[in-house]
């Protein structure tokens, strides 16, 4: 493996549906030697994954619309110009909070997440029915999820 530079278009990147949004690879872990990935999601009003926690480094910046976060526990509206930073091993979780869709680009470091969307995406096909299927998904992938 080895690092490659990407440029993605508009409309371009990988696309996956997970816990009701919309997420779309900007910069998949292969092309960064697995030192990070970037992401973008349309989170829709009331959509978005239950707490949890991983070992890994997740940072979130709202471009459009607002999402309720828990983090840390604490709960916190970050609106579209804010910024959220979980370190590793902390609880955190988020909904999208407005009545049009939310937009947000997540950057995991290192790169480890994507594996857990991709399977969630082939297994989680009716939301929140299936949401049962999460914890044991989570398991395989270091996602430990939490009671709110």
């Amino acid at each position: 493996m080895s690092k490659e530079a990407v440029v993605v278009r508009q409309g371009e990147g990988e696309q996956l549906t997970v816990t009701g949004a919309q997420l779309r690879f900007l910069c998949n872990a292969e092309r960064t030697d697995r030192a990070w990935s970037l992401m973008e999601v349309k989170l829709p009003q009331h959509a978005g994954p239950p707490p949890h926690h991983h070992p890994w480094d997740e940072a979130y910046y709202v471009v459009e619309g607002e999402v309720r976060f828990s983090i840390g526990g604490r709960d916190e509206l970050v609106k579209a110009g804010e910024f959220v930073y979980a370190p590793g091993g902390t609880p955190h979780g988020f909904q999208g909070a407005s009545s049009k869709p939310a937009r947000m680009v997540i950057f995991d470091a290192p790169a480890h997440a994507e594996a857990f969307f991709k399977e969630v995406d082939r297994e989680v096909k009716d939301y929140p029915r299936d949401m049962a299927k999460m914890p044991a998904i989570g398991e395989r992938h270091h996602i430990r999820f939490v009671k709110p």
